[in-house]
């Protein structure tokens, strides 16, 4: 696998996810005590899947691997994505982290998106 960066540390998809699962944490912290093991549980869970499929992605070092959590990573930002709306329905999270949130994670679905985009075109070549 032909990669330009040497750790995922320095994709900038991973680092916009990380970032984005530490204003997960913050803004959790303060979900019902009763949501502890439930839906704040969760959404840290499904959030923080982002950027570990990335990681573990990038150190199988061959790019058919990389795609594959690559999606996986995709299929934790919809769930994230769901996790968010139930949270803000249940009047967990206040609008503004909750469009905040959803910008984010909006954005590193694309990220996502054109990563796979570039390395499955560069696996056909």
């Amino acid at each position: 696998m032909a990669n330009k960066f040497k750790t995922p540390e320095e994709v900038p998809v991973f680092v916009k996810a990380h970032e984005l699962v530490l204003e997960v944490y913050r803004v959790t912290k303060e979900f019902p005590k009763s949501e502890i093991f439930g839906l704040m549980s969760q959404l840290r869970r499904s959030a923080a899947s982002i950027p570990a499929n990335i990681s573990e992605g990038f150190y199988r070092h061959t790019t058919r691997e990389l795609i594959q959590f690559l999606y996986n990573s995709r299929g934790s930002v919809g769930e994230s994505l769901y996790h968010l709306k139930l949270s803000f329905d249940l009047g967990y999270i206040e609008q503004k982290d909750y469009l905040k949130l959803k910008e984010s994670f909006d954005e590193v679905g694309k990220q996502l998106n054109g990563w796979i985009k570039s390395l499955k075109i560069r696996l056909n070549h």
